[in-house]
């Protein structure tokens, strides 16, 4: 088995388990139902069929841990440099300019040099948005950036 890509399952009625087998031998899953609920659950490597334990995730609780399991690329003809980035979740309110209007419309990376990376809605998590993202009230950005950049973009989407 490659043990850089999980297997994915369609469980009908209840939405996709997606299993990694980890180099050590650890039997892991990822449970998305359809609701956008997720659980983190971990298998007997002798019954793959037998939970020793479940853990579920909100979508905030998902996109955080995401964040934090994604690899950090080391570029060696930066590594003098050092760059202070902050991740940062801003809620879209009813007092957003923004709500019912599109990624693209923020100019966030333009305006700010932050990223919005994700988005968090209640019914699950939107890795990378597109441009053409809309965004709606209960929405929460996660946004990367300097400390400025990051600052820059809450103002932006609070309508300060």
């Amino acid at each position: 088995m490659d043990h850089a890509h999980p297997t994915r399952t369609t469980l009908p009625g209840i939405g996709t388990r997606y299993d990694l087998v980890t180099e050590g031998g650890k039997h892991v899953s990822i449970v998305v139902h359809e609701d956008g609920r997720r659980f983190l659950g971990f298998h007997d490597p002798d019954d793959d069929d037998n939970c020793t334990n479940s853990v579920p995730l909100d979508p905030a609780e998902a996109g955080a841990l995401a964040q934090l399991l994604v690899p950090t690329p080391i570029d060696p003809l930066r590594n003098d440099l050092e760059i202070d980035l902050v991740t940062e979740q801003i809620p879209i309110t009813s007092r957003s300019p923004y709500s019912g209007r599109t990624l693209g419309d923020t100019q966030a990376r333009s305006l700010t040099g932050a990223s919005i990376v994700a988005v968090l809605r209640r019914t699950g998590a939107t890795p990378s948005p597109a441009p053409d993202f809309r965004f709606t009230i209960g929405d929460t950005l996660v946004v990367v950036g300097t400390r400025e950049g990051v600052d820059a973009v809450a103002d932006l989407i609070s309508g300060g």
